[in-house]
């Protein structure tokens, strides 16, 4: 069993930066880890994973202002989001999907199998 904890969320003003973290249980180095965020209303949307050994995929959508890492030693997943704008304001959540040879197969939210409380980000 893996247990996600978000924290990092919060209030930013458009054109900053905000770093989110989800602390993991030590199950963690089993998992390929994704982040994921959702608008009431509207469904999960993927943002981008990262596999055992560093190797990250991103939505498209989401090239380029969002940095996903992972300290393994922390047993802690980084999300850095950068130039933000109100588009950005969601809950963010991450999530724990078993790995293939250490690689992310999907950024479905329906193949994660273990998700964090989430994470409340506000744009303004």
């Amino acid at each position: 069993h893996v247990q996600l904890v978000e924290s990092g969320g919060g209030s930013v003003q458009a054109g900053g930066s905000l770093r989110l973290s989800c602390a993991t249980s030590n199950m963690y180095s089993r998992y390929c880890m994704g982040w994921f965020r959702q608008v009431p209303g509207k469904e999960r949307e993927g943002i981008g994973n990262i596999g055992l050994h560093g190797l990250t995929t991103y939505a498209d959508s989401m090239k380029g202002r969002f940095t996903i890492s992972r300290d393994n030693a922390k047993t802690t997943l980084y999300l850095d989001l950068n130039n933000v704008t109100p588009e950005d304001s969601a809950t963010y959540y991450c999530a724990a999907a078993p790995s293939r040879g250490g690689y992310c197969y999907s950024l479905f939210s329906r193949d994660y199998t273990y998700w964090g409380q989430g994470t409340q980000v506000t744009v303004s």
